[in-house]
């Protein structure tokens, strides 16, 4: 596992402190579901991209109908 040092404002350190406190769990844990959110964001622009240059515009638009269900939830 990999450590990650992160430098914040005072004011923005208490407020991830707080958010994490109303969700009942760690820092770190709050990080590791920030991390996890952006990298599916990623990887999901990344398959857009990739099925766009090969010209499937239905797979693409099926992509991100997938990937809006999957953030409305």
């Amino acid at each position: 596992m990999g450590t990650v040092t992160v430098r914040l404002p005072d004011d923005t350190h208490k407020r991830i402190k707080e958010l994490a406190a109303s969700r009942k769990t760690s820092i770190n844990k709050l990080y590791e579901e920030f991390t996890i959110m952006a990298l599916t964001a990623f990887d999901a622009e990344n398959h857009f991209k990739a099925m766009a240059g090969n010209g499937s515009k239905k797979r693409g638009l099926d992509l991100l109908r997938k990937l809006q269900t999957h953030y409305d939830d």
